[in-house]
This record gives C-alpha cells, sequence and structure tokens, in this order.
C-alpha cells in the first residue's frame, strides 16, 4: 500500500532537497520526494509528492505542512488520490478497440497507440506512487 502525500500551493522555487530539509527538521521520514516539473521549462508547477514509509508518518506530515504558512501562501497536504478520467493509468477504463474494418479508431485512442509505441499492449503495471507522478506529468 501507498503512503503519497500530495503537498501543493508551493512557490515555485522549493525543490526536493527544500522538502527533504524541512521533513528532517520535524523529524518526519519520507521515503522519496517529488517536485513535478514543466517537461518544456523545468520550472516547478507548484505541487509535489512525498512518499512516506508507513500511515502514520504520512498523517504527520500531512497535520504538519497542511495549511503551513510559507511565504505568502498557505501550504496544502493531504492523502495524494488515484488518477481519474482522462489521466488514469493507460490501459484502465479504455474502449476496445474496434473491430477490424475500413474505418479508423478514434482520434483519443489513436492518440495513445502513438503514446505507447504504435502497439495495443497493456502497460507495465506501475505503483501508485508511480501513477501519481504520471497524472501529474
Amino acid at each position: 500500500m501507498s503512503f503519497t502525500v500530495f503537498l501543493g500551493n508551493l512557490p515555485t522555487w522549493v525543490t526536493a532537497d527544500d522538502i527533504k530539509q524541512w521533513l528532517a527538521a520535524e523529524d518526519l521520514v519520507a521515503d522519496a520526494v517529488k517536485v513535478i516539473r514543466n517537461h518544456e521549462t523545468q520550472e516547478s508547477k507548484g505541487f509535489a509528492f512525498v512518499e512516506a514509509p508507513t500511515a502514520d508518518e504520512m498523517a504527520a506530515i500531512i497535520r504538519r505542512f497542511d495549511r503551513a504558512p510559507l511565504e505568502d501562501r498557505l501550504l496544502r497536504a493531504n492523502p495524494a488520490q488515484p488518477p481519474k478520467g482522462k489521466d488514469a493509468p493507460r490501459g484502465a477504463n479504455q474502449p476496445a478497440a474496434p473491430a477490424a474494418s475500413g474505418n479508423r479508431a478514434p482520434q483519443s485512442q489513436r492518440h495513445d497507440r502513438r503514446r505507447r509505441g504504435g502497439k495495443d499492449r497493456e502497460p507495465a503495471p506501475r505503483s501508485a506512487f508511480a501513477n501519481e507522478l504520471a497524472k501529474a506529468l
């Protein structure tokens, strides 16, 4: 089971190392910290995922950082949610490919195939943390 915290409303200058230092200063433990960045500009999108080793540690991180002031804003911390809708992991809740006929697949299905290398195959299973990161990216 994954114990991932969504940490939002971060200033763009915050790095994973900053978050690790904040956690260490509060005697909190995280297995991993990932600040989500724009692929093109590499600027932070203003949120991160913190993977805690236990449910108790996750709750402690949320208690400490939810609504904590930083500069002119209040941070948000809550349990990370699984992807929904169009951001769901590929292969989940996807309609079946159309039968072999002269008709082309809808654009959304064609786009999905391009992202998967042009093949209609199931993606490798990913952890809940990886799914959250994929949703954010």
